[in-house]
């Protein structure tokens, strides 16, 4: 009894402002992840929302026995910019939430001042409401909506509920302080979990639907004849939060309408780029940015490296990891052996390219060069030589720039192919015949011969795109016919690729394009990325 008299004396100080005053400069502001989307109900959608709803009192209003509103209502009113929601332009209208009625209401808890691992009664039996977007699917959007505490019941005398109109803390026992944050996470984990995987976690299986795309299936049992030049944007997808480091349609054909993006916002994604332009699942395994992640040839697994060292692969029936393996650099480049599936090559921020065995979950080959950083690398003659191309710039870079390496024997076969001063951060290889493309910063793209001694073509080239120091992607058309590629100021340029003039050229992004590929049946079906953080579907 003494302890409660010594608590009730230190406190009365605090107690000198009128019954109803409000301290606006130490009041805090609980947010949760609710979201009301455009034109969308708030209260059609989670249970036990009502129109108009506050807490619940003696007597069923939001007034306190004052006749006052209560202090987080009075904080918004008076401040309506101070919520994020209102910057937007979202509704101004006050999100209608009330909690579950099946237990009798506490007293509240203010937010102000409270104790280190204190969480409010009011905070800990809420309920967070997730929302869909209609046909705008984002798995992480940004949450704004106000939370309000109880109003103190018939049993608490006329003190507390004094302390509690002055926004002032009443004393909680630590028991009851520890069971209440122990309660808060877990409630965390659970919304964690139904918004999303967070980074290093398994995803959740992806949804695919077993038949095939109507859009796909007349052109699986016809031969790939002529690519068309698209024209218009089919979807405008723009759910990533970073820059779009690289896009790769389904290998299969059968499952090609999945697209597969990796970002530098931690994540990479699998939409439905040919029927719904809909994201299907996002994978957050990684802590930093994701620079490469690529179909396997069967289709049912990717496999992705970040600036975080880790490699994932990741079965996408089960959601499980079938492989995890820790690099010892940045990774940038990654590809799979044409012939065992099994084997992949990948390379980074370091002198060596290093061949990885997913079976064993060790390096197998470690290829050696004095370099910095590798940009690219590009499987030729079925798996049994491979390029890779460096950022090597300096006055002798010219016997290191591509190097053409032996895949079994880690031997170099040749480093005398390109003599420019250019880094090339891309290379892709012709469909039909036994070229290759390389992409150069001297803003055009140069063509070589993809046998031994890799002699590169004078007479051939392709410009009037810019490249200014971006990984911009190239690519050639199924049939070979065309050839496209990004450029640094947004554009999209289309090329002959017998006649190396423009066929033409398409105003894409507001950003750089660094990432473009034709789709593998469709044949006006065309995707490409930006550093803005979209992609675009053409046809």
């Amino acid at each position: 009894m003494a302890s409660l008299v010594a608590y009730d004396d230190s406190e009365s100080e605090a107690e000198t402002e009128p019954v109803g005053s409000f301290n606006a400069a130490s009041q805090t502001k609980d947010t949760s992840d609710v979201l009301k989307p455009f034109g969308q109900d708030f209260a059609s959608e989670a249970a036990g929302v009502t129109e108009g709803a506050v807490l619940p009192t003696e007597h069923g209003s939001c007034e306190d026995p004052a006749g006052h509103r209560l202090p987080l209502v009075r904080l918004w009113r008076s401040d309506p910019g101070s919520c994020p929601s209102q910057r937007l332009q979202w509704p101004r209208t006050e999100p209608d939430v009330t909690f579950p009625t099946d237990k009798p209401p506490r007293p509240s808890l203010w937010t102000s001042h409270i104790p280190a691992g204190h969480v409010p009664l009011g905070a800990a039996r809420f309920r967070q409401v997730k929302l869909s977007w209609g046909t705008y699917h984002s798995p992480e959007p940004s949450f704004c909506a106000q939370t309000k505490s109880e109003t103190p019941g018939k049993n608490v005398n006329s003190l507390q509920r004094k302390r509690c109109e002055d926004c002032i803390v009443p004393y909680t026992p630590k028991r009851l302080r520890q069971s209440q944050a122990l309660s808060m996470e877990t409630g965390k984990s659970k919304d964690g979990e139904a918004q999303g995987p967070s980074a290093g976690r398994a995803p959740a299986p992806l949804c695919v639907t077993p038949r095939v795309s109507e859009f796909i299936q007349p052109y699986l049992d016809s031969q790939y004849k002529e690519t068309t030049i698209p024209r218009k944007v089919l979807f405008h997808l723009r759910s990533h939060r970073g820059p779009v480091n690289s896009i790769q349609w389904c290998p299969v054909f059968a499952k090609s309408h999945m697209l597969l993006s990796a970002s530098m916002d931690k994540t990479f994604k699998v939409w439905n780029a040919v029927d719904s332009g809909r994201c299907l699942q996002t994978y957050s395994l990684h802590s930093e940015a994701v620079r490469a992640a690529r179909w396997s040839p069967c289709g049912q697994r990717i496999l992705s490296g970040g600036f975080d060292f880790t490699l994932h692969l990741t079965d996408l029936e089960t959601g499980t990891q079938l492989f995890s393996g820790q690099s010892d650099f940045r990774i940038t480049t990654l590809k799979f052996h044409p012939k065992d599936h099994s084997l992949f090559v990948c390379g980074g921020f370091h002198p060596e390219v290093k061949a990885w065995d997913i079976r064993t979950g060790k390096v197998v080959r470690s290829y050696k060069a004095t370099i910095q950083q590798t940009l690219d690398i590009l499987f030729l003659q079925e798996g049994s030589e491979f390029l890779s191309s460096t950022d090597a710039s300096s006055r002798d870079s010219a016997d290191r720039t591509i190097i053409a390496w032996d895949f079994r024997s880690s031997a170099k076969i040749s480093n005398q192919i390109f003599h420019e001063r250019y880094t090339c951060p891309s290379l892709t290889l012709h469909p039909r015949e036994p070229v290759f493309l390389a992409q150069t910063n001297g803003n055009y793209l140069a063509l070589f011969s993809a046998v031994w001694p890799y002699r590169m073509s004078r007479r051939r080239r392709y410009e009037g795109h810019k490249v200014e120091g971006y990984s911009v992607g190239c690519e050639c058309s199924p049939d070979g016919d065309l050839l496209v590629t990004g450029s640094a100021d947004g554009r999209v340029l289309l090329y002959s690729f017998r006649t190396a003039s423009r066929a033409r050229t398409l105003q894409g992004h507001a950003q750089a394009c660094v990432g473009t590929t034709f789709h593998p049946v469709l044949p006006s079906v065309l995707a490409t990325c930006s550093w803005e953080g979209d992609i675009k579907i053409w046809h």
